[in-house]
């Protein structure tokens, strides 16, 4: 894929804006395409009582790398919905940032499924997660 293309992912991401739970947390993605979506998240004031990168925090930029590789897959005019997730955690992270890579498991006309691999920064994985996304028909 050309580097134009992704360029023009990236402006059709701006243009529909982040959701505000993904501002919140710090998420930013880097690299946005139907086949590849790479985004980093900081660990900071993403943390569970005992210091470790909340499980949740996962989950969320999982869900939402997979649901912005869906949308970018069904077009402009079509609605995502997340109908299944699922994370395992492998290590606690403590600090940092965190790199989530999305790659698509299918891209279909109505369902869309992408594995999430996280690592720390030294490039240990520390969740691998999966998400099932339904596109609505258009209205």
């Amino acid at each position: 894929m050309s580097e134009e293309k992704e360029i023009n992912y990236l402006e059709i991401l701006n243009v529909r804006g982040f959701a505000a739970l993904d501002q919140k947390l710090g998420i930013v993605v880097t690299e946005a395409s139907p086949q590849r979506l790479v985004a980093t998240m900081p660990v900071e004031g993403n943390t569970q009582p005992l210091g470790f990168l909340h499980g949740g925090a996962n989950v969320v930029l999982a869900e939402s790398l997979g649901s912005i590789g869906t949308a970018l897959h069904a077009g402009p005019n079509r609605k995502i919905v997340g109908v299944d997730i699922n994370a395992t955690h492998h290590r606690t992270v403590t600090e940092g940032f965190v790199t989530a890579v999305a790659t698509p498991v299918s891209l279909g006309r109505t369902m869309c499924c992408y594995e999430i691999v996280i690592t720390n920064e030294a490039g240990q994985r520390t969740c691998t997660a999966r998400i099932t996304c339904m596109i609505l028909a258009e209205r």
